[in-house]
């Protein structure tokens, strides 16, 4: 019947291996969801992309260097949130526009 062999010993060894396999994709079924609920509860908790932000040097008394649109792939670990005034005071300040992401054309900057 099936393929299996037919006598009780192997058949409950069969049973038993089966079983071990089978508590095994249980727990690797729950590690996934746990890690799936996990991942959907960081992305609702994670802040919101800010709209500016200006990239700022190394060293103590960092200094503007660079005005991205919020979440520009180009923008540097070191980073200040801004508001849209204090972004169009940079750029004319000369500091420069990111020629990724181009906060200027995005602020009406000519």
């Amino acid at each position: 019947m099936y393929g299996l062999p037919p006598d009780l010993p192997r058949l409950q060894t069969l049973r038993t291996w089966y079983g071990m396999w089978v508590d095994r994709i249980d727990e690797a079924i729950a590690a996934a969801e746990q890690r799936e609920k996990e991942r959907q509860q960081g992305e609702e908790r994670r802040p919101p992309t800010p709209d500016r932000v200006m990239e700022l040097s190394i060293g103590v008394g960092a200094r503007p260097i660079e005005v991205h649109v919020g979440g520009c792939y180009a923008a540097g670990k070191r980073q200040r949130v801004i508001t849209r005034e204090q972004a169009l005071a940079a750029l004319a300040d000369g500091i420069r526009a990111c020629i990724h992401c181009r906060p200027d054309i995005e602020l009406g900057v000519l």
